[in-house]
């Protein structure tokens, strides 16, 4: 007599860590105001006065706030960039800017991939559909493509975090494209933070879409061809036309 093994069910244990960034992500719209240039404003002696009295509890505390709004998906990564220049400076504002989220990310790539990763990939590797197209290029050229979902403006922060992790990208890569991929912008808000003094004194608000100016945005495209540029060849040598 053969013994048989009960088909295993899906196990929705693994889908607390998704359901506690989407409720947290939520209340984070409801109260978004609360992540706004106007509330930094309004406590900005406040913020001045715990970095005076302890700067690095206020740097250790800085950057672990960066990596749970970057890890429960809150709205409010922007504020805290600023925040982080006008506290800390540019170079210190963006380094642990740029750890805080690369933390924060690889917090919700590590979430989706247990909860919803190997199932997802299973379905992938069924199906020959878009997706399937997905994980196939990004397996040939997985650096080039992570690089530029960090480097590209038009794609939403929380979508490079979850993507990766739903098509099965090595958590290696992701890690060292998101640390560098996120520097260019990173480093351009921090800069506007760290001016921020001098707007306050002013009464008037920070120009947020510097980075869209083409001093700053044609670099940061400059930078996305050159991640592009092994795709491109690798397309071109398939044709046979290199």
């Amino acid at each position: 007599m053969t013994d048989m093994q009960e088909p295993q069910g899906f196990d929705f244990k693994k889908l607390v860590p998704l359901g506690l960034i989407a409720g947290a992500a939520t209340l984070g719209f409801i109260y978004r105001d609360l992540f706004s240039f106007q509330t930094l404003a309004d406590n900005r002696e406040a913020l001045i006065a715990w970095r005076d009295g302890s700067y690095v509890l206020a740097a250790v505390g800085y950057m672990l706030a960066y990596i749970l709004v970057v890890a429960f998906s809150l709205p409010g990564a922007l504020i805290m960039t600023l925040t982080g220049g006008f506290l800390f400076g540019l170079a210190a504002g963006s380094a642990l800017t740029v750890v805080g989220a690369t933390l924060g990310a690889v917090a919700i790539f590590l979430a989706a991939r247990f909860g919803l990763g190997e199932t997802l990939q299973a379905k992938i590797d069924a199906g020959s559909g878009t997706m399937s197209k997905i994980r196939d290029g990004l397996k040939e050229n997985e650096v080039s493509y992570l690089l530029l979902m960090r480097l590209v403006p038009a794609i939403p922060f929380f979508v490079a975090n979850l993507a990766p992790a739903l098509v099965g990208a090595k958590l290696r890569n992701y890690v060292l494209t998101t640390f560098f991929g996120i520097m260019p912008g990173t480093v351009v808000y921090t800069w506007v933070g760290a001016g921020l003094g001098e707007v306050f004194a002013r009464g008037e608000t920070p120009n947020l879409g510097i980075f869209f100016e083409w001093h700053i945005l044609g670099p940061v495209l400059g930078l996305c061809a050159l991640s592009a540029l092994p795709i491109v060849i690798k397309a071109f040598r398939k044709k046979g036309a290199l």
